[in-house]
């Protein structure tokens, strides 16, 4: 996998630089301790399904679409950041950049929501998201819809 420019060579969804907002806001939050062990495949599906929870519930609560997506993917962004000092095993031995973080856990929140809560997608984030799936690898694919699903 790559950890340069768009994860997964999947597209990166324009969030208005809401994700920027976060951060300069200073929302972003340091752990006290990290576990130092990379994210493994399961952490990355459990916290892609909290990831896509999170913005479902908040599109539920009248939340805008992009503003739900970027505080989840933040999130994730952050979680990974602080207890896995930035490794994800299935992307590699180096830590990824805070940047790259985000686009990846963004991306994991909308492939996410595009199964658990269509009706709460956009529908031409939804048809994008659907036509990135279709086209990516395989393997990428498999990954992206076990996230989202659950199993």
């Amino acid at each position: 996998m790559q950890h340069h420019g768009e994860p997964c060579g999947l597209p990166l969804f324009n969030l208005h630089g809401v994700t920027a907002l976060i951060i300069s806001a200073g929302i972003a939050l340091t752990p006290a301790q990290s576990w130092a062990a990379p994210a493994t495949e399961e952490d990355m599906a459990l916290y892609s399904r909290l990831a896509a929870i999170n913005v479902c519930i908040a599109r539920s609560a009248g939340v805008g679409f992009d503003k739900a997506v970027a505080i989840a993917g933040e999130t994730v962004a952050q979680q990974i950041q602080g207890q896995h000092d930035s490794l994800i095993t299935v992307v590699g031995s180096e830590a990824l950049n805070p940047e790259d973080l985000r686009r990846g856990a963004i991306n994991s929140a909308v492939f996410g929501a595009t199964e658990l809560c269509p009706n709460q997608v956009p529908a031409e984030v939804l048809e994008r998201a659907r036509a990135a799936l279709q086209n990516a690898d395989p393997a990428v694919k498999s990954a992206e819809l076990r996230a989202g699903s659950g199993d």
